[in-house]
């Protein structure tokens, strides 16, 4: 059989993996999550108790759970788990009804904790609607070693293009001769470079126009303004 008193005489003198004792305050707390009030104390404790209730939520839902000492011998199957309802006055009368022979501090803690957790679900969705700035941690370690590794990426970078730069500049004087170890991609990109220095505009010197030019450029001009002028006529009759 279950002594519910001598329970509590071994929790209390002795040691419990669920007590908390505050250093600067003369309280006991309990880390129980079963624990109706969060105090260690004769009570509220959940172990100590055959006869128990709390209320827990688990996403958003609130739950009624019940321990009596009918359902003792199987662990399993102790907690009796009710869900309520959302609305506020309905999840009272829900309590009421199933903790209707109970202790009445079972009973006015139990709701105590449920209308707590009402309201810290409510001020949650609202902070939620809000448009809140986010704290996001900086990992200075982290920061340091990405910047060391992209000075030297960039000095490795600069190193390839110098050397790339001097060989193709010896590969345009010849200095190795006819015979090369080279990149086909390097050397087409080469051979485009002197393509397109040898494709560069070339300017030269022409004689200004002459007096007979400009006669010729001038009937040009009114024998084009005739052949309008007959077209438009042919349209005309046309019609």
């Amino acid at each position: 059989m279950q002594n519910d008193e001598l329970i509590w005489q071994n929790i209390n003198l002795n040691f419990c993996s669920y007590k908390v004792k505050a250093k600067q305050q003369k309280q006991t707390f309990c880390k129980n999550e079963y624990n109706v009030t969060g105090l260690c104390n004769r009570q509220s404790c959940p172990l100590a108790n055959s006869k128990y209730a709390t209320i827990r939520e688990e996403k958003g839902v609130c739950y009624l759970y019940m321990k009596v000492i009918e359902r003792a011998h199987t662990p399993k199957e102790m907690w009796e788990k009710i869900k309520l309802p959302r609305n506020y006055e309905k999840a009272l009368e829900i309590i009421d009804k199933h903790l209707i022979y109970w202790p009445k501090f079972t009973v006015h803690k139990c709701k105590q904790r449920y209308t707590k957790i009402v309201q810290y679900l409510i001020r949650m969705r609202k902070l939620r609607k809000k448009n809140t700035k986010k704290l996001v941690s900086r990992d200075l370690k982290m920061e340091k070693r990405e910047s060391r590794r992209e000075a030297k990426a960039l000095a490795a970078a600069q190193l390839d293009q110098s050397i790339e730069k001097e060989l193709l500049e010896r590969l345009k004087k010849g200095t190795y001769g006819d015979i090369y170890n080279i990149h086909k991609d390097v050397f087409e990109k080469l051979v485009d470079e002197v393509e397109e220095e040898e494709e560069e505009e070339e300017s030269e010197f022409v004689e200004d126009f002459d007096e007979s030019d400009l006669e010729d450029i001038e009937d040009y001009s009114l024998e084009m303004e005739m052949e309008g002028v007959g077209a438009k006529k042919k349209v005309k009759i046309t019609e």
